[in-house]
């Protein structure tokens, strides 16, 4: 029998919407108060979700505690409390919601190996949210 398990974690970190190939009357317009000069910060809403056979012997899809200190150590240590455009990963990309939650189901689809990573979901805020399940956005 193959089950799914989803957890959630937080993170906090800020970003500036903008592309510096375009003008900024255009950045202004496709990204609006996101585009601040200054930047701001989002209370990240993460979650992952795995799947695999039932171990009899623990009842579970996987160790959680292996799947928390992959999160945390891989990803909210990452991202967590940073400035998400400072990071090598969004150098040459715009630090949207979408491109946060393809970057982190990346990650774990190489590195965590207990489970079967089935997606990704973030939300970044109550009006603004995303999943990624490798190769395809999946509608809420």
């Amino acid at each position: 029998m193959k089950a799914h398990l989803t957890r959630r974690y937080l993170f906090s970190a800020s970003h500036r919407l903008h592309s510096d190939t375009m003008p900024d009357d255009w950045n202004r317009a496709t990204y609006g108060k996101c585009n601040n000069p200054h930047g701001h910060g989002h209370n990240y809403q993460l979650e992952v979700t795995v799947s695999g056979p039932v171990d009899a012997g623990t009842g579970m899809v996987c160790n959680l505690v292996d799947l928390d200190s992959f999160v945390h150590e891989e990803i909210l240590d990452r991202f967590g409390h940073e400035n998400l455009n400072t990071l090598p990963e969004f150098q040459q990309q715009v630090p949207t919601t979408e491109n946060l939650c393809i970057r982190i189901y990346e990650i774990l689809q190489r590195g965590f190996r207990p489970a079967h990573l089935e997606k990704v979901r973030i939300e970044e805020t109550m009006m603004n949210s995303f999943a990624y399940a490798g190769g395809a956005e999946i509608r809420d």
